[in-house]
Order: structure tokens, then sequence, then C-alpha cells
């Protein structure tokens, strides 16, 4: 168990993201448990978005069931699988629509959470647009036998940049986008930084006026709240050109729209969600996934949640044979269930090994004592009903920390400070129904 090799830049995030109740952006790979039938769902997914479709998911189930940990897991193997990716969390101030400037909010978020293979922390814009330029460049030079110091090889990168942007320009607000993209290139080609930064600034959606936007770039539009996700599939679009999969945007905390109170928003927010999910499931879209985590009752109350809006319901809703307990992995919505008792035992096994590698000595819990852990913890009043994956985690990365750090403490002395004597937990607490599986 104490042989587990993980470098510490993983095992150090996983530690204290799991300590804290929240999802590590890294080394997810080493504690994935479960999930099998929805990752292979997305993975195939992924394969029609990089053939030129378009995916639209709800991922959905009871908070600290895995939502954000699954949504992390699948923009981690995105990036492997060469997709550009950007993610954002919805909050009062992030919508997908609002009168003050929600919607906006939420791309610039999106965009300055675009990350690749290589820039995988956000921030990649530059990066991205700048491997752009670049491919073309290194396309002409190799047709044309141009040195990358002769001047003839700027007016041929310049026509190959038109012909690239020409092909956007039928798209909604393509010529726009065309244009600044155009702008960038020009300020890379004069080394001037100005132009450079106000093409960067525009594309991030931080011109307030088209005023300011016309002076310094000489275009009419901006990225606004109404038009931000037309720019969302046009960078689907742009993304491909540079020789990425496609681009895949996650959007968390989606139970935050089913929290507007004022029903008019709430709707015009439910109503740009189903242009999202027409235009992903109709081939408006091409080489894009949209991929939005939330609670149950987001989706499901017919009096605030998606379900309140018919023409959502009607596309959303289980099918016949869903209903009649039949799973169906095709639906718009991938339901997740809490984890099976097996699975979260496996899960404390992982833990136990990546802490003690991290820590370099041993943790000595056995299997029988992971799973009297579980069995404490399960029959604590409530923990039927309230209990989550995340809280077991949290309790458990607990017990590691004080065992190593009270030396002193034994691991039954703890259990028996939590819910009272051992024996009683052996007596009342062997409730668990642990099947037969291989660790």
């Amino acid at each position: 168990m104490n042989d587990y090799n993980i470098p510490k830049r993983l095992s150090a995030p996983l530690i204290n993201s799991f300590t804290a109740g929240v999802v590590p952006r890294v080394g997810l790979e080493h504690v994935a448990v479960g999930r099998k039938p929805e990752i292979e769902a997305i993975l195939h997914d992924m394969e029609n978005i990089s053939a030129g479709g378009a995916a639209f998911r709800l991922i959905t189930g009871p908070y600290g069931s895995g939502k954000s940990f699954m949504l992390q897991m699948i923009r981690n193997n995105a990036m492997d699988r060469n997709f550009a990716v950007a993610d954002a969390d919805l909050t009062p101030e992030r919508r997908l629509v609002g009168s003050k400037g929600q919607g906006l909010a939420t791309y610039r978020e999106l965009i300055s959470h675009l990350s690749t293979k290589t820039r995988p922390d956000g921030g990649a814009l530059e990066t991205v647009l700048q491997k752009w330029i670049l491919a073309i460049q290194q396309r002409v030079m190799q047709a044309t036998e141009l040195s990358i110091h002769d001047e003839q090889l700027n007016l041929e990168v310049e026509k190959q940049i038109v012909e690239a942007t020409e092909q956007m320009q039928n798209l909604v607000h393509g010529f726009d986008f065309a244009k600044v993209i155009t702008a960038y290139w020009k300020g890379h080609k004069l080394a001037d930084d100005v132009q450079k930064k106000a093409a960067l600034r525009w594309l991030k959606g931080e011109y307030a006026t088209k005023t300011e936007a016309r002076r310094e770039l000489q275009v009419s539009v901006i990225i606004d709240d109404d038009n931000w996700y037309d720019y969302i599939k046009l960078w689907g679009e742009f993304v491909i050109q540079i020789g990425y999969q496609g681009l895949l945007i996650f959007i968390d905390e989606g139970v935050n729209l089913y929290k507007i109170t004022n029903a008019v928003s709430r709707q015009s927010n439910y109503e740009k969600l189903l242009t999202m999910f027409n235009d992903t499931m109709q081939g408006k879209a091409q080489y894009l996934g949209i991929f939005i985590g939330g609670t149950p009752q987001f989706v499901e109350d017919e009096r605030r949640g998606l379900f309140s809006y018919e023409a959502l319901r009607s596309r959303l809703i289980d099918s016949r044979f869903s209903r009649s307990g039949y799973q169906n992995l095709s639906n718009p919505i991938l339901k997740l269930e809490m984890l099976s008792h097996e699975e979260i035992l496996l899960l404390l096994r992982k833990l136990t090994q990546i802490y003690s590698a991290h820590y370099g000595q041993p943790t000595n819990l056995s299997d029988d004592q992971m799973i009297r852990f579980m069995q404490t913890v399960m029959n604590q009043l409530g923990a039927e009903q309230m209990l989550t994956t995340r809280e077991i985690v949290r309790d458990y990365m607990d017990l590691l920390h004080t065992l190593r750090q009270n030396t002193a403490a034994s691991f039954d002395q703890l259990l028996t400070e939590l819910t009272g004597p051992t024996d009683s937990i052996k007596a009342e607490g062997n409730n668990l129904d642990f099947a037969d599986f291989e660790l």
C-alpha cells in the first residue's frame, strides 16, 4: 500500500482539495472510481465533436455526488485529447443573461480560463493566437521555401490569414471577429503591442462601448450580454484551424439560475439555455461541446427549474423507456447517483495510498478499519439522507491528519470519540453490504 508512486506536485493539491471539500484541478486520474458508463458516453461525444458535430450535456446529481469532479475529469481528459477547454462557475454575478452584464461576465470568465494541454491552468488566449500565426507561417515557409527574414513571407502569411478568416465571415458576427483576429496579426507583424492589446481586450469582451472599439480597432460591434454565445461558437470554429479537436465549455453551479427570484430574468436565462441546446442538437454549432452541472432540483422542479420552461421540459424529460428504469446515456441529462459503498471504499484506499506516499510514512489502515470508519459515519443520525461522498472523504482526510499529527491517538480511540464505544459500532453498525470486488 505504501509503494504508491505519485509526484508531490499532484499529491499535494489532491490532499489539500479533499481536506477542504473542493474538487482538485489536477491528479484526478489517481482517485477516479466508478462512472464508467457516463465517461464512455462523454468520450463518444468528444468523437462526434472532433468530427464536426456538437454536444450538450446536463450533468446532474445531489450536492456532493461528484458533479464538479466529473466535469473536471472530463475537462482534463479533453485537454489530453487535444481539445481547447474553458470553464466557469455560475454565481449571482455570472449568468447566461442579465440586465447588469451577467452574461458577459460569464463569457469573460470562460475566456480567462481558456486552457489547452500546454496551458492547462487558463490564460491560453494569446498562446492560441500565436500558435495559429506560427502554424500559418510554417505552412507558407514549407510551400514557398521563403526564409523567416524574407519580407515576402509576411505578405504570403497575410494572404493565408485573410483566406482563413474569410471562412468565418459567413457566421454570425464572423466578419468582426475575423477583423479583430487580423488586427492582432498586424500588431504581431509590426511589433505593435498597443494594437495587440486592443485586439486581446476586444476578444476578452472588455470593451465597454462600440465607440471605443471603433476608434481603436475599426470594428462596429463589441462582445456584450446579448451576443457572447455567438462568439463562443466562433471560437469553436477558430480553434479547429489551429489543429485542436474542438472547444468544450464547462459551466458548473447551474443551480444559481434556479435561485434567480425574478421569474422574467429566470426565464430569459432558460431561453438562452434552450438556444444552446437547439444549436448543438440541430447542427447549428460545430466543434463545440457544452457541459453544465446542476442539482436535480435545478432541472426537474416544475415551478422554478428547467422543467418550468415547457420548451426545455419537452426536450429534456426522460423517455418512456428511461422512466421504466432502463438506462439511456444518449439522453442530454446524465444523472449521477451516489457512489456505491464498494466504490467509496476503493476511493478511501486510493486516498490512503496517496497520503502515505506524500508524507513518506506508512498509514497502516486496513480495509477492515476503512469499512468500520464508513460504518461509523454512515450510522450517524440522518446520514442516510444527508451524507455525501464529499463529507465522507473530508472526515476521512481529517482522520488521517489527526493520526499523523497525534502519534498517541489510535484509530479505535478516534472512532470511539466520534460515535461511542467501538463495541457498539460493531454490534449496531455492521449493516453495510459490501459485494465481493477487486481492490
